[in-house]
């Protein structure tokens, strides 16, 4: 048995030596590691932290070289080593370690000779454009007395010309010595003029400003191009050619400020590589042979230059990254050492290594994509306020910023949100003047329009924004929120949308959910709040992890984007510089944006249904199960029991409402909630406000109800329920009953009744995001002539794709609507396929962070051509708990639980519930799993219908055992966690822990999994827990899924060709104007997108009377006509 020490001690030649080893038999031979630097940077905390995780290996030491030795004895007096960490920085003698390498032929971390290129600027740009990297267009001024012909300069006054090469202001001006740190950038007069100078960092300042506008007249210097990079740099860090880590800080010339934090840290922010930049490192690092190696990045006007090569550098402060280094150098080491020493040491493949996972069926395949489409965290109420506007100087707004072009406008900049409030002020202030003016908005209205646009003292599109749409005849009828008489001639529909903000507890949702989806990677099971190292994190940091994210506009979206990938790549600081670097907007081409005011004919024609069943004053008939949850779905028709009467329900509601604001207004009449701050610094009069308007708007001036605000009321009352609960407001959690069991049926229901009617909506609202899901899927996409992907697993050139698109509500619906009735698989023939039916139709609500999953993998074993190649999976998770979810919510089968075919193949592996029997999985015995521990945050949970005991951790396993070829050498930290457990665990508590890792490895994982963060957060205040995956399909192939993706794409296809049809025809008749007219009255998602080449001129439409005969020609013919999308005319109308 071993026994782990810490020695020192010193040699003749006082040679300092430390070596954290383990102690085994006399015969068992060493790798010493050599450190030979300045003393400064052998006692860095970077070298230090790497160095003692580099020990934990078996057979590795290491030996410092003293910085007394290095520079006063001779290299034949310097202590022996197998390999050599050594790099130059100021006074170090370089010469005398190439001497040491040449007398003692060590294996060389990093070339030495190379090192001497890397002090010259001039020599890194010539290695670098050899490679065919791209570099700022440069010109170099050599001042050499031999060399006349490369020193002609001429400066002009926002200009200088080097040897024939004109650098327009600003340019970079910079000493040919890298050590040389004063690099000057020049500014043109037109911007004032003046330098800014930079130099190595002395306390808080990088640079400062210089009036000096003339370039230096000695020394030799490389003058480039500046590049604009909006203020930030790129600092890439290899460690090897397939590892880079980088991060970005701001720019040193921009403010010469140093950013740095609460503890004096300079200011390092998140970065993700492209493929592109990725192939980039790895050239730097084979080129200048550096394993270990620094450079600098400048991404300006979509692309990226190499500006600087710094050779050895370590990242500060990044636990992650010492363990990679240490693991990447370590294995280094040992593969090409320990051959040489007779050390019996195979190369370890971590699970995180290659990307290979056990398969539900027991099996192992490869993954090789993970597609989640993710809806946004908790949120504050969403508001709107819709207005008709037919003032001049709103057309004169919508016309500026080209709202004629589509016939709709979204004002979202500060700039635009401006223009708006100044229209209402101005509005405002001519309507206090003269009471008769001819103004036609409602005073109070604009009032409204101007308080919410005055809100926050500043704008911003996250939380506010206006939408402009063109009514060509006006509204077409009346409602609660507009003018009781309709008014002939063209108008503008304001909308008015605010609130709908990311929570804290939002924030907390994403992030914790982001750490909790690494353990769907290799080597990232269950490794969440423990030891640094997860499997998950290291495959992001080389090349093999290829990862977008994805969000809608809203700000509510983008910043659940944000936080998730802090949680899911372990990222510091703040969301607005990850929001910034991490995440694409997606708004294009409707990928996950969606109109909610532009609804299909289909889905107008069902809120008018929806309208009139909930208007009838009786208890639900048959005939209106019938009608309302033909689909038969359980969590409709027990929504539809407790309701009883609809309009009854509704009275309740109102009343309810009435009495919630009666007692808000008593509060604030109470002198000691003066004060009060509710959840989100929300006072007592904004909550007044929200419920006062909702009481307005709920009963109609006819004393109908508008149903549509029963979403916006069980928004509400949910939102307060759970963050305002401490208020203690009487009959809230009856208000909240009644209107979960209306929004229950109202919200689902608008996205479609019938099957057919839910396939229409849905492929209108997320076709593109259909097919970009298909291209996905797809083995080789974006970057295969980048990666030069092959078949081979352990190429560098394997990725696993991540794609996460964070969206809203409707396309969550909509989408998972598609893979329900969209024909993927026959219930009737497919027993598991039934079961996951059968568990989405009891559930109730697709809560915030609901996600659906896709999963891809690869059987290397099986033929390329062969459809079991490749294997899909999908999941499903309904996101946050509800306020009162309790034992009657919907129980899946688990994450991943053993499929039916294995369960046939193996003896009674036994269900869920059976996870006490010590049964291995005879599929892959051979292959251990490692099982990593938990955050103390998690709670008890139901994994299928099994309860299990979670338990805290405090370590978890640096290098997991691997998949195959545990290593023996390579260093193990399950073992020390272990020893650390048993002073900390009660034997209770290891019963429970022996019991799992007895499991079968694919019941662990589901187990695992189940056992997430994602099921509870207990331990932040007001965050309610999330569901756990639940898997709806193991067993699908890819050609499965593309076959029914494409099948979902042609069939909207078709119907986009006969609406093509339908125009056409309306064109042999009609001018392109009156077109717009036409099929305004359809309020057609699809056709308005095909109006974007039209023109409108809303003053000619006022008084061209044969427009207005054509239109009521076809506005009676429209009756005729059902559905728009399924009628193609042979002949004109």
């Amino acid at each position: 048995m071993s026994i782990t020490s810490i020695t020192t001690f010193y040699s003749e030649s006082d040679v300092l030596i430390i070596r954290y080893e383990e102690i085994h038999h006399a015969s068992e031979r060493q790798i010493s590691v050599g450190i030979c630097s300045m003393m400064k940077k052998s006692n860095s905390k970077p070298m230090t932290q790497i160095m003692e995780r580099l020990c934990k290996f078996e057979y590795i030491s290491v030996v410092i070289f003293p910085e007394d030795v290095i520079l006063n004895e001779p290299v034949e007096k310097w202590p022996v080593c197998d390999c050599l960490v050594s790099f130059h920085s100021k006074g170090f003698p370089l010469d005398k370690a190439v001497s040491y390498a040449k007398l003692r032929n060590p294996l060389l971390i990093n070339d030495l000779n190379m090192q001497y290129f890397i002090q010259d600027r001039r020599e890194v740009y010539r290695i670098l454009q050899e490679e065919g990297i791209d570099l700022p267009r440069y010109a170099v001024l050599n001042r050499d007395p031999d060399r006349p012909e490369e020193c002609n300069l001429v400066e002009g006054e926002d200009h200088v010309e080097v040897n024939g090469e004109v650098f327009h202001k600003p340019f970079v001006e910079k000493p040919v010595s890298a050590e040389d740190h004063n690099v000057y950038i020049y500014y043109p007069t037109s911007a004032g003029g003046g330098s800014q100078r930079l130099f190595r960092k002395i306390g808080s300042r990088s640079s400062v400003y210089s009036p000096e506008s003339t370039v230096r007249k000695t020394g030799s210097y490389i003058y480039e191009e500046f590049m604009p990079t909006d203020g930030t740099d790129v600092k890439v860090y290899t460690v090897g050619p397939d590892y880079a880590h980088a991060e970005a800080r701001k720019s040193p010339a921009l403010d010469g400020k140093v950013e740095r934090d609460s503890e004096g840290k300079e200011i390092r922010y998140p970065v993700m590589l492209t493929a592109m930049e990725k192939l980039v490192a790895r050239k730097v690092c084979l080129a200048f042979k550096q394993t270990v190696c620094g450079f600098d990045l400048l991404r300006a006007n979509g692309h990226s230059f190499v500006c600087d090569v710094n050779g050895f550098s370590f990242v500060k402060n990044s636990m992650k990254y010492y363990d990679d280094c240490a693991k990447v150098l370590g294995n280094m080491i040992m593969r090409e050492l320990a051959p040489q020493f007779h050390i019996p040491w195979s190369i370890p493949m971590e699970a995180e290594d290659i990307p290979i996972v056990p398969t539900t069926s027991g099996t192992m395949m490869e993954l090789r994509c993970v597609i989640a489409v993710i809806r946004h965290g908790d949120r504050t109420p969403k508001q709107k306020m819709k207005m008709e506007v037919r003032n001049a100087l709103f057309f004169d707004l919508f016309e500026k910023y080209g709202g004629y072009k589509t016939g709709k406008l979204k004002l979202k900049k500060p700039k635009q949100l401006q223009e708006v409030l100044d229209i209402a002020r101005q509005l405002l202030a001519e309507l206090g003047q003269h009471n008769d003016c001819e103004i036609e908005e409602k005073k109070s209205k604009l009032e409204q329009l101007k308080t919410v646009l005055e809100m926050y003292g500043h704008f911003s599109g996250i939380n506010r924004k206006v939408q402009l749409t063109y009514l060509p005849n006006g509204q077409p009828k009346a409602s609660s929120e507009e003018e009781d008489s309709l008014k002939e001639g063209p108008s503008l529909l304001l909308v008015l949308k605010w609130g709908g903000e990311l929570t804290p507890a939002g924030r907390v949702q994403a992030e914790e959910l982001g750490r909790a989806f690494r353990c769907m990677y290799p080597g990232g099971q269950g490794d969440y709040a423990g030891f640094p190292g997860c499997g998950l994190l290291r495959l992001h940091s080389t090349y093999r992890h290829d990862l977008k994210i994805y969000a809608s506009d809203e700000g509510r979206v983008q910043m659940t984007a944000a936080a998730f990938a802090k949680g899911l790549l372990a990222l510091e600081g703040e969301l607005t510089p990850i929001l910034v670097q991490m995440v694409k907007s997606a708004n294009m081409n409707g990928l996950l944006d969606s109109d909610s005011d532009s609804l299909t004919d289909c889905q107008q024609r069902v809120k008018a249904r929806l309208h009139e069943i909930m208007q009838k004053n009786q208890d639900f008939t048959e005939e209106a199960y019938q009608k309302l949850a033909p689909t038969g779905s359980p969590s409709l028709v027990n929504s539809m029991k407790i309701i009883g009467n609809p309009v009854k329900t509704c009275d309740q509601v109102y009343a309810l409402i009435q009495s919630l604001t009666c007692q808000i207004r008593k509060r604030l009449e109470d002198p000691k909630s003066a004060n009060l701050q509710l959840y989100h610094s929300e006072t007592l009069e904004l909550m007044l406000q929200r419920w006062s308007k909702l009481e307005r708007d709920f009963r109609m001036k006819s004393g109908r109800y508008d149903i549509s605000k029963i979403p916006d009321i069980y928004d509400c009352v949910k939102y307060d329920t759970q963050h305002n609960s401490s208020l203690s407001l009487d009959n809230m959690l009856e208000l909240f009953r009644l209107s979960r069991a209306l929004a229950d049926i109202i919200i689902p229901q608008e996205y479609g009744i019938s099957k057919l009617e839910k396939l229409d909506i849905a492929s209108a609202y997320c076709l593109p995001l259909i097919k970009k899901i298909q291209l996905d899927l797809q083995r080789t996409h974006e970057d295969e002539a980048v990666n030069n992907i092959t078949y081979s697993v352990m190429s560098p050139g394997r990725h696993v794709r991540t794609r996460l698109y964070f969206t809203s509500e409707s396309h969550v619906h909509s989408l998972l609507s598609i893979f329900r009735y969209g024909g993927l698989l026959n219930e009737e023939k497919d027993e598991q396929w039934k079961q996951a039916m059968d568990y989405l139709s009891a559930v109730t609500e697709l809560n915030y962070m609901t996600q659906i999953v896709i999963m891809l993998y690869e059987d290397n074993n099986k033929d390329p051509s062969s459809e079991e190649r490749f294997h899909v999976e999908l999941h499903f998770s309904p996101g946050v708990k509800g306020c009162q979810d309790d034992e009657n919510a919907p129980m899946g089968f688990g994450f991943r639980p053993a499929s039916v075919e294995n369960q046939e193949k193996q003896e009674d592996l036994g269900s869920l519930e059976d996870l006490s029997k010590d049964e291995p999985d005879r599929a892959i015995l051979t292959e251990p799993l490692s099982i990593h521990r938990k955050s103390p945050l998690i709670r008890s949970r139901k994994a299928g219908s099994m309860e299990v005991l979670l338990f805290s951790s405090l370590f978890t396993g640096l290098f997991s055992a691997s998949f195959r070829g545990v290593s023996s050498s390579a260093p193990n930290l399950r073992e020390l966690a272990r020893a650390q457990r048993k002073k900390t665990t009660s034997p209770r508590r290891w019963s429970k822990r022996d019991e799992l890792l007895s499991m079968p490895a694919v019941k662990r994982f589901s187990v695992s999994y189940a056992r997430h963060p994602s099921n509870g957060f207990e331990g932040c205040s007001m965050v309610p827990s999330i569901y756990p995956l639940e898997t709806l399909h193991n067993s699908l192939s890819l050609k499965q899924v593309d076959e029914f993706l494409n099948k979902v794409c042609e069939s909207r296809s078709e119907t986009l060709t006969k609406t093509l049809k339908f125009l056409q025809c309306l064109e042999k008749v009609f001018t392109p104007l009156e077109v717009f007219h036409i099929l305004s009255c359809y309020a057609h998602k699809l056709t308005c997108i095909l109006l974007g080449s039209y023109v409108i001129d809303q003053h000619k439409v006022a008084s061209n009377c044969e427009v207005k005969r054509k239109f009521y020609v076809v506005f009676k013919l429209k009756k005729k006509i059902k559905n728009l999308e399924s009628v193609a005319f042979t002949q004109p109308p």
